[in-house]
C-alpha cells in the first residue's frame, strides 16, 4: 500500500515536464491519476507507464473543458481527492511590447487556468471525507515571488496564482482541505528548452551560455530537476502535511 493508495489526483500539464514528473510521483504513491493536457499522444504516453492512469484531453482555459474532464476522471477513478493545477506557459517580449493579446493568453492559461481547474472539482474536494486527505496544489513559480525582466504578464499571472492560495487555504479549511502553491526556479524541462530556443535567437549567446547563465539564477548553480518539484507536491499531499496551507513554496535553492 502506498502513501496515496485510494486516492484520485487529477493533474494539469502532465504530458511532459514537471506535470509528468508529478503524475509519475503521485502514482508511485499508489494514486488513481487523471492525466489531462491538449495533446493526446504525450498524455497516452505517461499513462501507459503506470498501473491507474486516464489520459484526458483538455484546454484548462475553457471553463466547459474543465467541467467536462473532472466528469470523465471522477467516472474512471471515481472523486477528486487530489487537485495538482500544474498547466502553464511563458512567453516574453519587453512590457512597451505588451499587447493585450498577449496579456490575455499569459492570464489565460496560468491564471484562469489555474482557476477553472480547482472550481470544475470543487464539489468532490469539499465533500463529506472525513478520512481522506483533499489537497489543492498550485504550481505557480518564482515569478510568483519576485520580479523578473520581459516576462511582466507572466509574473503577474503567477502572482495572482500565490494569491489565489492563499485565499482559497482560509476559504476551504472549514472543509478539510489543504491549499498551497509551489514555486519552481528555473527548471530543466522542455517549457525551459522553448525559452532557451527564445534567448538565442534574440542574442549572440549559445544555447549552452543561455542554459549556463539560468543555472547560475539558482544559488546552486544548476537547473532544479522536475522530480524535486514532484517530491515537494508528494508530501503537500501526504497525511504529513495535514497542517500545511496557504503557503509558497519555492524550490530554487535559496534565490528567493
Amino acid at each position: 500500500m502506498g502513501l496515496l493508495a485510494g486516492h484520485h489526483a487529477l493533474v494539469t500539464g502532465g504530458g511532459t515536464g514537471i506535470g509528468a514528473a508529478i503524475v509519475k510521483t503521485l502514482a508511485g504513491a499508489g494514486a488513481s491519476v487523471s492525466i489531462i493536457g491538449r495533446r493526446k499522444p504525450l498524455l497516452d504516453e505517461v499513462a501507459s507507464t503506470l498501473p491507474k492512469a486516464k489520459a484526458i484531453v483538455a484546454d484548462v482555459t475553457r471553463e466547459v473543458d474543465c467541467v467536462a474532464m473532472v466528469n470523465t476522471a471522477r467516472a474512471a477513478f471515481g472523486p477528486v481527492d487530489i487537485v495538482v493545477a500544474n498547466a502553464g506557459a511563458a512567453e516574453s517580449v519587453p512590457f512597451r511590447k505588451i499587447d493585450v493579446a498577449h496579456w490575455q493568453r499569459m492570464l489565460d492559461v496560468n491564471l484562469t487556468g489555474a482557476v477553472l481547474t480547482a472550481r470544475a472539482a470543487l464539489a468532490d474536494l469539499t465533500r463529506e471525507a472525513p478520512d481522506t486527505a483533499r489537497r489543492i496544489v498550485f504550481i505557480a513559480s518564482t515569478a510568483g515571488l519576485k520580479g523578473y525582466p520581459y516576462v511582466a504578464a507572466y509574473c503577474a499571472a503567477k502572482h495572482g496564482v500565490v494569491g489565489l492560495a492563499r485565499a482559497l487555504s482560509v476559504e476551504l479549511s472549514a472543509n478539510g482541505v489543504t491549499v498551497n502553491a509551489v514555486c519552481p526556479g528555473y527548471t530543466d524541462t522542455p517549457l525551459l528548452e522553448k525559452s532557451v530556443q527564445t534567448i538565442t535567437a534574440k542574442t549572440s549567446r549559445s544555447a549552452k551560455a543561455t542554459r549556463d547563465a539560468l543555472a547560475r539564477d539558482n544559488p546552486h548553480g544548476r537547473l532544479v530537476r522536475p522530480e524535486e518539484v514532484a517530491q515537494t507536491v508528494l508530501w503537500l499531499c501526504s497525511p504529513a502535511a495535514g497542517s500545511i496551507s496557504g503557503q509558497a513554496i519555492a524550490i530554487a535553492g535559496g534565490q528567493v
